[in-house]
């Protein structure tokens, strides 16, 4: 029996991506761990696709399911322009509850600049709650996009925002009881507005245009994940600095109520980027314009060193990302 969440990368490797078989000359970058899009040979241009599904949200659902996407579009360095929605719901939905999905995907697309372009929704009851599967798509220069097989040692890893911001805000949305015994009010109010920090758009665009060594937007499996994938990419090591992880206090606090680990928490709303030391300043600079908030957390180390955190002064190897800490959550639900 397979766990709750993503496909491991072993697994998946093993039953997914050796079943592909057939491969297209104008196809450039293929399905692999760590691979958030596809990237076409369009002429002189590249189309950038990505899927992404919405299974573990309720409240926030037609608003997460435009920016997860777009935000793999964004680990690019390409602004995206379009999106599908394919959205599934259970039998005994409303037309209010669809109408209220609806009016949030629209607002988050009005609020990126992208349109919805198509999709299907259908009342099944194949599905339990709502599930929403978004498939964004970019559009870049020939050889634009940028690309995590370009890291090196000696770059370094910056993280945008803090850690645990999505898992953080849906459980606050969807367990807001359970959370009054050990949050107040206003640290609740807190934990939902992270939700609206999910867009990593505006910091993958402006990285783009400085130049990275490769982006990743951090979702299933957390910031250890993300960079343990990046580093898989590229075959290289890392050492991540804990201490250095900026992370809200009141996503401190959740954790710590539903005893998970903030650093494999989807974290949709950080973006890690993979930074050459001479662009070091620009990068800042650039977030900073961007009005975004950076912090560099680490750096890559050659293979030989593993891919590793640093915790007070020790070196601990970084697992593979499996099962997300938000099912440990979800999974609570009656």
């Amino acid at each position: 029996m397979l766990k709750t969440g993503k496909l491991d990368s072993e697994l998946l490797e093993k039953i997914v991506f050796n079943n592909i078989k057939f491969k297209r000359p104008e196809v450039l970058t293929r399905p692999g761990i760590g691979e958030d899009c596809a990237v076409v040979d369009f002429g002189s241009y590249e189309c950038i696709m990505s899927t992404d599904p919405i299974t573990a949200a309720i409240s926030e659902i037609g608003r997460l399911s435009i920016h997860i996407s777009c935000n793999d579009i964004a680990s690019n360095g390409i602004q995206p322009l379009g999106i599908m929605l394919a959205v599934m719901l259970p039998v005994g939905t409303t037309e209010e509850q669809i109408e209220e999905m609806m009016r949030q995907a629209g607002e988050a697309s009005e609020e990126l600049g992208v349109e919805i372009i198509g999709g299907h929704t259908e009342i099944t009851p194949a599905v339990t709650k709502p599930v929403i599967v978004s498939t964004a798509i970019g559009r870049g220069e020939k050889w634009a996009s940028q690309h995590s097989e370009n890291m090196r040692p000696g770059d370094l890893i910056m993280i945008t925002k803090s850690a645990g911001l999505e898992g953080s805000g849906i459980i606050a949305c969807d367990f807001e009881e359970q959370l009054q015994k050990v949050l107040t009010h206003e640290e609740i109010e807190k934990a939902k507005s992270l939700l609206g920090k999910v867009s990593v758009v505006k910091e993958g665009v402006a990285a783009g245009k400085v130049g990275t060594h490769g982006m990743h937007d951090v979702t299933e499996g957390g910031v250890l994940g993300a960079v343990w994938e990046m580093c898989q990419i590229a075959g290289t090591g890392a050492e991540l600095w804990v201490d250095q992880v900026p992370v809200e206090p009141v996503t401190r606090k959740i954790c710590d109520y539903f005893d998970i680990d903030y650093l494999r928490l989807i974290s949709s709303g950080c973006m890690i980027i993979m930074v050459a030391p001479d662009k070091k300043e620009e990068m800042a600079e650039a977030m900073k314009a961007a009005g975004v908030e950076a912090s560099y957390i680490g750096v890559i180390k050659d293979s030989s060193a593993g891919i590793c955190m640093n915790v007070n002064g020790e070196l601990i190897e970084i697992a593979p990302p499996a099962s997300d800490e938000l099912y440990k959550v979800v999974g609570e639900e009656s």
